[in-house]
């Protein structure tokens, strides 16, 4: 069993018995101290009224019910309902007894609200387990001062402690309140795995009644009484700025209050690292209603100028750095001339190991390919929304936003407020993918509502999204490999880069499997701001070196799962240089478990098969997927995916978000691209960005964890970036044909290859 540390103190582990008929409340701020980083979110389930009032509370009702504030957003990844599971394990309450409710934005209280990166159960892991171990613990020992017998003899289940030798049973309400005045523990015990009741053991969403139901959760449902509604105008492309406007027109159309110009950083301000913003200067047309801003939007005649190149400061976590911003509007057949000049010039070395020059001018065989792929929306379902009401004294904001705490020193220094005067409440969101990192649109709401006086609720149109910005990049990689007489990899080389940043990851497999490795990158400035897009980088990065590694397997005569086992197994067992990121037993596991999943190397008549494995946020994937050809047009039939991701918290949840990956990575393999003339975008809308269709969806999706003891990883994303190389490969299957750039569909991005 182990025990861990709560290292926590009174100030930490708030606790008291104000609740209407006693309980114990402990406070959730110290999950802080335990392990830094975010906590994840939790959910919202129907609260008794006298509760309706406390939030950031483990809280243990008189009638014993059991109620957690979730810190962090949700947008569908489920951890709305997986970190209570965890808390609801070890405090060993019955999960019919634990009821869930979404937190709003309180950094003293929650630490890092912070939503993203696959990280929130990793983090918050032993701290959740702590809560309710610590929780347990104290009632265990309310119970044992109550009957004057020894702690050690108390057990508990559902919800119940009970006294064997005595006969003596009483519900955790029972001894709430007198739990509550006991000293927190210094230590507890945390279960063993195998002791599980509610993890691993899959339960449904704790908001599912509330979405199928309709009830209001989301931004866009936000309501307030008065409110109105505000739009933005924004440059036409990225390299122009506001010059002046003309109002008059949009001002006069029916139902518009104020038409107001914000800029929602100030020059020299130094910016956070989610602070990413092209368009600084907006105009903003506020109304009574949607339909009418929008009407009047349509009105307002904008004159705009070319932007000069400049640079601004960027705080990433505490290191500044200047970043340069070139003038020019810009295209993507410009964007692939550059990177494919790019080609035949060196990089930036990263990392070397061995000769591999040498190695390359003694091979008996070189395989030498350059993959590309486009700029990428984000197009969550749910718009760009947010609601602000500002005063003079306080600012009261409500809205879909995965890094409130990265977003409020931004609000407070352009509203020149104190931080502790901005109250933020978190709504559901309807899709993140990383978009909803970026907070400028509730820096834009704000400002407008202290502009009108008035509390303003800001609608994104589903055009105002697709041309704002923040974007997966456009990437390039170029791969070689060098082959031996005995078809063995003798050297390995990298080079990627990208508009504006490079995808390479220097340490990932293969490095430390081959003798002779190298990594280079490049970068390209431009003015297109981009971000965070479900898997950084490593959605580019897996699909062009897993779609190489089968393309170096075929010119070495090798079955690709086969190929990548041996290089794994040299990586396990006599790996080159200290500093790879990978474990390669958990990656061959999943290549193995998939394997056997798939029934790979049986022949089915009209199948065609495609692998990829991928290492990426702590996590391992591998995809087997099945084409089919309908016509001259290749369809997928069917996905078999293998992951190992620690102890899986929910497995039903678990295994529906990465069908959800698979979906969305065949989508935008095929079809995801977004491109620029002029330095706008020419898709603004779904009619020319095309997203997968139900009908173009796999007929089915099987998805396998490998069991194991380890402490969960990440999920939301490591299923995602195999599954565009799985894709690619089964396709070569089918039609003899590489794809070397994305979309699939037009494979047309560059005439490189």
């Amino acid at each position: 069993m182990t025990r861990v540390k709560t290292k926590i103190g009174r100030r930490a582990f708030i606790k008291n018995t104000s609740l209407a008929g006693g309980g114990l409340v402990l406070g959730f701020s110290w999950l802080n101290s335990c392990k830094p980083q975010q906590a994840e979110s939790l959910a919202v389930r129907e609260m008794p009224k006298e509760w309706f009032e406390i939030n950031a509370y483990l809280k243990i009702g008189d009638n014993g019910l059991v109620t957690i504030m979730s810190p962090n957003p949700e947008f569908g990844q489920g951890v709305i309902t997986a970190m209570p599971m965890i808390v609801a394990d070890e405090l060993d309450v019955a999960w019919k007894d634990v009821l869930v409710e979404q937190a709003n934005f309180n950094a003293e209280d929650y630490g890092w609200q912070f939503t993203g990166g696959s990280q929130g159960i990793r983090r918050r892991w032993e701290g959740l387990r702590m809560a309710g171990a610590t929780a347990k613990q104290m009632l265990k020992q309310a119970a044992a001062n109550t009957w004057q017998v020894p702690v050690s003899e108390i057990t508990v289940s559902e919800g119940m402690l009970h006294h064997s030798a005595s006969n003596r049973s009483a519900g955790y309400g029972k001894m709430a309140a007198q739990a509550a005045t006991l000293e927190v523990p210094e230590e507890v015990p945390l279960k063993d795995p195998r002791d599980f009741t509610i993890i691993g053991h899959s339960k449904k969403s704790v908001e599912n009644q509330k979405i199928i139901t309709g009830k209001p959760l989301f931004g866009i449902d936000y309501q307030f009484d008065d409110a109105l509604v505000a739009m933005v105008v924004h440059p036409p492309a990225f390299g122009l700025q506001l010059k002046s406007y003309d109002d008059s027109e949009a001002r006069s159309m029916p139902g518009i209050v104020d038409v107001v110009q914000i800029k929602t950083l100030n020059t020299g301000q130094t910016r956070g690292y989610f602070d990413t913003n092209a368009f600084t200067d907006l105009v903003a047309v506020v109304g009574k209603t949607t339909w009418e801003v929008m009407n009047a939007k349509k009105q307002l005649k904008a004159e705009w100028e070319p932007i000069a190149d400049s640079t601004f400061t960027m705080d990433r976590f505490g290191t500044e750095m200047e970043v340069e911003v070139p003038s020019g509007l810009e295209s993507t057949e410009m964007h692939y001339a550059k990177m494919n000049e790019m080609v035949g010039k060196s990089g930036t070395t990263v990392r070397k190991d061995g000769t591999p020059e040498a190695a390359f001018r003694n091979a008996s065989k070189v395989v030498e390919k350059t993959y590309t792929c486009p700029f990428l929306a984000h197009n969550c379902m749910e718009p760009m929304n947010f609601f602000a009401n500002v005063t003079e004294n306080e600012a009261n904001l409500a809205g879909p936003l995965q890094a409130p705490g990265l977003t409020e020193g931004t609000l407070a220094a352009r509203l020149g407020m104190p931080a502790e005067k901005i109250n933020i409440e978190l709504t559901r969101m309807g899709g993140g993918f990383g978009r909803r990192a970026y907070g400028h649109y509730a820096i834009e709401a704000a400002l407008i509502s202290q502009k009108v006086e008035k509390p303003i609720k800001l609608v994104y149109s589903r055009e105002d999204d697709m041309t704002f910005g923040i974007y997966r990049p456009s990437y390039q990689a170029t791969f070689r490999a060098a082959l031996d007489e005995n078809n063995q990899m003798i050297a390995f080389h990298v080079k990627a880069g990208g508009i504006p940043e490079t995808p390479l990851f220097a340490n990932r497999f293969p490095a430390g499997a081959v003798d002779n490795y190298l990594a280079e990158q490049w970068e390209i400035n431009s003015n297109i701001t981009i971000g965070a897009f479900r898997a950084p980088r490593s959605n580019f990065m897996a699909g062009a070196e897993q779609s190489f590694m089968d393309e170096v397997a075929e010119a070495a005569g090798k079955d690709p799962i086969e190929f990548r086992l041996e290089l794994l197994e040299r990586a396990k067992n006599d790996p080159v240089g200290g500093e790879n990121d990978y474990e390669p037993d958990r990656l061959a596991g999943v290549l193995k478990l998939v394997r056997e999943k798939s029934g790979w190397g049986e022949t089915k008549p009209g199948v065609h098969r495609g692998v990829a494995a991928y290492f990426c946020h702590n996590s391992y994937a591998a995809h087997v997927i099945d084409v089919v050809m309908k016509g001259e047009n290749p369809t997928v039939d069917k996905v078999v995916c293998a992951i190992d991701c620690g102890i899986v918290i929910n497995p039903e949840a678990a295994s529906n978000m990465a069908e959800g990956a698979a979906v969305d990575g065949i989508g935008n393999a095929m079809y995801g691209e977004l491109t620029f003339k002029d330095g706008a975008t020419e898709q603004t809308n779904f009619d020319r960005y095309k997203i997968i269709r139900h009908a173009e969806a796999p007929k089915s999706v099987e998805v396998h964890f490998v069991q194991n003891e380890i402490d969960p990883t990440g999920l939301g994303e490591p299923p995602f970036p195999p599954v565009f190389a799985a894709l690619a490969n089964a396709i070569y299957q089918a039609t003899g044909k590489r794809h070397y750039h994305q979309p699939f569909m037009s494979d047309r991005s560059a005439p490189v290859g």
